[in-house]
């Protein structure tokens, strides 16, 4: 069995999948290193002491019963993996370095996965882990895509569009098939948002460029955003406080006064109404961005929780597109955690080859 592991700042989640990648088991010990730190596994629910990810993992992995000795592999979500991790890799002491020099790339996100990688090694030292890549994904865009139009010192420093959501833009890939539209406009909407160019199953655009703050309307982040803008607001806010407006009080919230999409469509007032309008009108705009990379749209497909559950958004963003004609639109249930599954297994095979 494959134990799938996304190691968040105070939280670590959890899946279980068979060999055949049917899911097994789902769960998380929320609030690491606080007083009320919680597990909800199988049978599980209680409060425990959780005072790192290691103290977690080894309670979860107790949690696990009898699955814990059929354990096969740990397979790992990393947010970033910078610009030499672009395809999913057998976790080594070279990954870990790679994914060490990512950190300043993700500083939020990548040291927690490293601290699920580690807790593993200290745990099972002897259980082979693999780790899938959130900007991977993204890896096959061009040169042109990928660039800004900085001076060649900046950019050395590795700052250039990356593209986030990758895994769960793998996971639509795979849902398609041999269906795969050649010219697929996806759309993840969630309370991060983004879109992505697939031209013949591979990544050539994404809204999404060195963080995740750009790009579409979002939840909490402003999305696309002057950068003269941004420096007014830290010059008048200070660096950290204005970080904190763009990526947590902005967007729907910024917007409409909520970032939950289902409260905006209930509340039908005039700032809850500009802010759904808001949030189509800029998918929609950044759409068109897309389609000129691609040279044309075969098909539209949204994931992620509002792209799957929210219609009347759905219906919205396509009546904007709707001059390019009768276009098929999908809906695709999102399943990050079984895509990473689906990797790990993958290189288990070939390595058994």
């Amino acid at each position: 069995m494959i134990l799938v592991i996304n190691a968040g700042s105070s939280s670590i989640k959890i899946g279980l999948f068979a060999p055949d990648l049917t899911p097994v088991l789902k769960g998380a010990v929320t609030g690491i290193g606080g007083s009320l730190a919680h597990i909800q596994l199988g049978e599980q629910d209680r409060n425990i002491a959780a005072p790192d990810h290691a103290t977690a993992l080894a309670t979860i992995l107790s949690a696990l019963g009898d699955h814990k000795e059929n354990l096969t592999a740990a397979a790992h979500r990393v947010v970033h993996g910078g610009t030499s991790l672009v395809e999913p890799q057998r976790i080594t002491d070279d990954v870990i370095a790679g994914i060490e020099a990512a950190i300043p790339l993700a500083p939020l996100h990548n040291p927690h996965n490293l601290a699920g990688i580690h807790a593993i090694v200290d745990l099972l030292p002897d259980l082979p882990q693999y780790a899938t890549f959130g900007t991977a994904f993204h890896a096959t865009n061009s040169d042109l895509a990928t660039t800004y139009a900085i001076p060649k010192g900046e950019r050395a420093k590795g700052i250039r569009r990356y593209g986030f959501h990758g895994i769960s833009y793998a996971w639509m890939v795979n849902q398609f098939g041999d269906k795969l539209p050649s010219r697929l406009l996806a759309m993840h909407l969630g309370s991060g948002a983004s879109l992505c160019a697939i031209k013949d199953g591979k990544s050539v655009a994404t809204s999404m460029g060195y963080s995740p703050l750009d790009g579409l309307t979002m939840g909490t982040r402003s999305g696309q955003i002057d950068g003269m803008a941004v420096l007014r607001m830290a010059e008048d806010h200070g660096i950290a406080e204005a970080g904190r407006i763009l990526n947590k009080d902005s967007g729907l919230r910024g917007l409409g006064g909520s970032n939950d999409m289902r409260l905006l469509m209930a509340a039908d007032t005039p700032d809850s109404d500009f802010a759904i309008d808001h949030f189509c009108y800029w998918a929609a705009r950044n759409a068109g961005s897309a389609i000129v990379a691609m040279g044309g749209l075969d098909a539209i497909a949204f994931t992620g929780g509002i792209g799957e559950n929210a219609a009347p958004v759905r219906d919205k963003i396509a009546g904007h597109l709707k001059f390019l004609g009768d276009v098929p639109v999908h809906v695709v249930k999102t399943d990050e955690e079984r895509q990473i599954a689906h990797d790990a297994a993958a290189l288990m095979q070939a390595e058994a080859a």
